[in-house]
């Protein structure tokens, strides 16, 4: 009788046992999927992260560049370019104003946002990121640049704060030149390069 009893006992724990060995795995089945969605640590819905190829960041549209450049540094009441612009009547004036209204430029959307010390950031979702280096080249202008949107600050603060990111320092100077240790690789345009060193 004890023996039947012991031999119920260990073929039920045996049972229970594998029965939580298969939850086990069906949750860690379930884990994978969750860390295998397009993310970069930000939530899977609000359209910021990196591309396929790891390299630099995605931004569908300007609430999400804000919520990307918030992760770095600070990037305060968003407006339209358009708001921004009427409503503006300091020294410093953010970028972009009558670029963003050019087609030559590929700017889809324009919007500015204020760092911490109450300066503007312009915030661009660029369309054509080909048609903006080529821009950016005959402007001889630099950004900071994701794979479809460029960041504009005009706080030296912010900029390094932004070093921290995954944004690359877009140039066509034909005169740049980085330091060693620095990454440096060729734009979209013949003779536009970007590079993780962000010069003043």
């Amino acid at each position: 009788m004890r023996i039947r009893r012991v031999l119920v006992i260990g073929t039920a724990l045996v049972a229970l046992a594998a029965v939580a060995g298969c939850g086990n795995d069906d949750d860690k089945k379930s884990g994978d999927k969750t860390s295998s969605s397009p993310s970069d640590g930000t939530s899977p819905s609000d359209g910021t992260g990196q591309d396929a190829g790891g390299g630099l960041p995605k931004a569908a549209n300007l609430a999400s560049i804000t919520y990307y450049v918030n992760k770095f540094t600070s990037c305060l009441d968003l407006k339209t370019g358009a708001d921004y612009d009427a409503n503006h009547d300091g020294d410093k004036t953010a970028w972009g104003a009558d670029e963003a209204a050019d087609p030559s430029w590929g700017i889809k959307e324009r919007g500015v946002c204020s760092d911490g010390s109450g300066d503007p950031v312009a915030l661009l979702s660029v369309a054509d990121m080909k048609a903006f280096q080529t821009a950016a080249k005959a402007n001889n202008e630099q950004f900071l640049v994701g794979q479809d949107f460029a960041v504009i600050p005009v706080g030296s603060q912010v900029i390094q704060e932004l070093q921290k990111s995954e944004l690359l320092f877009l140039t066509c100077d034909p005169d740049f030149s980085a330091p060693s240790g620095f990454q440096k690789s060729p734009g979209l345009v013949d003779g536009c390069v970007l590079t993780n060193y962000f010069s003043s």
